[in-house]
């Protein structure tokens, strides 16, 4: 459930530092502050993951949100549903309750604070989900469904981005967004360069459709060494 090229992992050798992965897929704001997690083979649970942090900790990378609103798991299904490819069991469904985008910030807030309150001396950097839909992405070629279901995706990826921004705003202090969502806009499906996986059986067989794949892990883990650097160099 965690990756050794996952982003985090890419900068912390890229700086030569240490990391702390507390990374679950499926993860909501709340399995990060309050709730523990259940995989979904059942055989293991995580405690929030906060729990874990460490107090002295330099720096703090968080992407979070997407599954409150069910962002991929909803654009997973309208893909399934509008392909060919037949049904299989992937395990238990996560138990996700959507939320609007109107109480996404407020979540996100939360989630930022506790961080804050548990590791205080730390730079927190919000980041951003990838682009995965956008002028380039033709329906029923880079991804199954129509261009109705690409519009309306797209619109709530930028919900997704909006709340990113109104959370970080009040806490520009000690955290930093992101902007992931504007500098992967050139690496959406139907690209020559896409940070992300479409639809298909053999993303369903590796476990990552409409994810970042390994580009997209390098290309987040550049952004963010920039990020790090400039930190580093103006950290008092």
């Amino acid at each position: 459930m965690r990756s050794g090229n996952n982003y985090p992992s890419l900068v912390a050798r890229g700086l030569n530092a240490k990391l702390t992965d507390l990374t679950v897929s499926g993860a909501t704001l709340l399995n990060i502050i309050t709730e523990p997690q259940t995989a979904p083979s059942g055989n293991c649970t995580f405690p929030p993951q906060i729990l874990s942090l460490p107090e002295d900790v330099n720096y703090v990378f968080v992407t979070g949100g997407g599954n409150d609103m069910r962002y991929i798991g909803n654009m997973i299904d309208d893909a399934w549903n509008a392909s060919d490819i037949p049904r299989f069991d992937l395990g238990p469904p996560p138990v996700l309750g959507s939320i609007p985008p109107e109480q996404l910030a407020q979540r996100m807030g939360e989630a930022l604070d506790a961080i804050h309150q548990k590791a205080p001396n730390a730079r927190v950097f919000f980041v951003e989900y990838l682009a995965l839909l956008g002028p380039a992405t033709k329906p029923g070629v880079h991804i199954s469904f129509n261009q109705e279901r690409i519009d309306h995706h797209s619109r709530v990826a930028l919900e997704l981005r909006n709340a990113y921004a109104l959370a970080a705003e009040p806490r520009s202090a000690w955290c930093e967004r992101v902007p992931i969502h504007d500098l992967s806009a050139d690496h959406v499906l139907g690209t020559d360069d896409p940070w992300v996986e479409g639809f298909s059986m053999e993303a369903l067989r590796r476990g990552n459709p409409c994810h970042p794949n390994l580009a997209g892990m390098k290309g987040v883990a550049g952004i963010l060494l920039s990020r790090v650097k400039e930190a580093v160099a103006t950290r008092p």
